[in-house]
């Protein structure tokens, strides 16, 4: 079952937020993962949910996603995703 991790990012600084979305793509990789979303337009279909940017991975199984998440690769970014943003993350498996 593939593992599907949603995250929910307002950036605060988008020159360091930048240094970090051009590293982490690697770690996802390297991990066997993938970006189906990241930004793009958002439309609020229902409710009042209106994040500012949202990024979805998908690995294939939520075991491997945990693996990425506890990488020293991820780790490393970790100063740098947290300067120049917050964010909202959760694991799910799916198809």
């Amino acid at each position: 079952m593939s593992g599907y991790v949603i995250i929910e990012v307002e950036v605060t600084d988008r020159a360091t937020y930048g240094e970090f979305m051009e590293k982490v793509t690697a770690t996802v990789e390297a991990y066997g993962g993938k970006f189906v979303v990241r930004g793009g337009d958002l439309d609020v279909i229902e409710g009042d949910w209106t994040p500012a940017r949202l990024a979805v991975l998908v690995f294939e199984s939520a075991a491997r996603a945990r693996e990425w998440l506890s990488s020293p690769e991820y780790n490393e970014l970790n100063e740098i995703r947290t300067s120049s943003s917050n964010i909202n993350m959760v694991l799910v498996e799916g198809l």
